[in-house]
């Protein structure tokens, strides 16, 4: 059998990263850090996820016609990631991300969006028809514009294709793509800035998947019944990117048809192995 299809439409960043001992408050200078550069944007960290998984792993997503650029589609490609619909666009930077790491692993992250921005619509539905529906998921992520997203969703919702929405960073959920029925993956953060997980399922009529850390996940249905998936006890290095993580295995195992309580387990799993080496990848 052929291997699932993940289909992500999200963001590509070079991540330029900082390790200190604690994060500085507002207005404070920490010192002695050790710097690192490597690759991130949520939508990259979701596909490579999803290739590690054992998924074939498509990206729709857009970099800048610059070095970092060209060094994130190698560095995608070299992962398994196919980028056949990752756009060059010229005269925007590659995405950037300006992540600050603690000893105890909590983090702090700044975006400047780039080439994220310029996504194309049309691109992400089409990318979307070429899927094979019976093997296929569809992971959006809120790094890039809701144009894309509804494309590529509203595809997906017409051909049957399980979709995951990543609200990540929060911002308000448009109705429209509320109405598609995604499995949707906040935080406990997200989740409470987007009204709760209980009113977010009743809105979509579909499960709502908090992850909370090192206790695992909560499943909430549209009826409010809810189902705790505890998490093993790691020793936390660096939590910056195991969201990510958690939503690219989840979309593999959904595209394999797993039962959900099944796939959240998997990704749980997945989530808590990524905490315990340093990197979004």
């Amino acid at each position: 059998m052929s291997a699932v299809q993940v289909l992500v439409v999200g963001s590509v960043n070079v991540d330029l990263i900082m390790s200190v001992d604690v994060l500085p408050g507002p207005g404070e200078t920490v010192t002695g850090g050790r710097f690192r550069q490597g690759g991130g944007g949520k939508g990259a960290n979701q596909a490579v996820a999803a290739a590690t998984a054992g998924a074939e792993a498509l990206l729709v997503g857009a970099v800048g016609d610059d070095v970092h650029g060209r060094e994130q589609r190698a560095a995608l490609e070299a992962a398994g990631v196919d980028t056949m619909h990752v756009l060059d666009v010229a005269g925007a930077p590659t995405g950037v991300a300006f992540v600050t790491v603690a000893a105890d692993g909590a983090n702090q992250i700044a975006v400047a969006s780039g080439a994220n921005a310029h996504l194309d619509p049309d691109l992400a539905a089409y990318a979307v028809r070429a899927l094979d529906p019976a093997r296929a998921a569809v992971l959006l992520g809120f790094e890039v514009p809701d144009a894309p997203l509804l494309a590529a969703g509203g595809e997906a919702a017409g051909r049957g294709i399980p979709i995951v929405l990543n609200p990540a960073p929060a911002r308000p959920l448009d109705d429209a793509l509320a109405a598609l029925g995604p499995v949707l993956t906040p935080n406990e953060q997200e989740a409470r800035a987007l009204g709760g997980a209980g009113p977010l399922a009743a809105r979509t009529g579909a499960p709502v998947v908090v992850t909370r850390g090192e206790r695992g996940a909560v499943v909430v249905g549209p009826g409010g019944e809810e189902t705790v998936v505890p998490a093993p006890a790691l020793q936390v290095v660096d939590t910056t990117g195991a969201g990510d993580v958690f939503s690219g295995v989840l979309a593999a195992a959904l595209a394999a048809r797993r039962p959900l309580a099944e796939a959240v387990g998997a990704a749980v799993q997945a989530a808590s192995r990524s905490v315990t080496v340093p990197g979004a990848r």
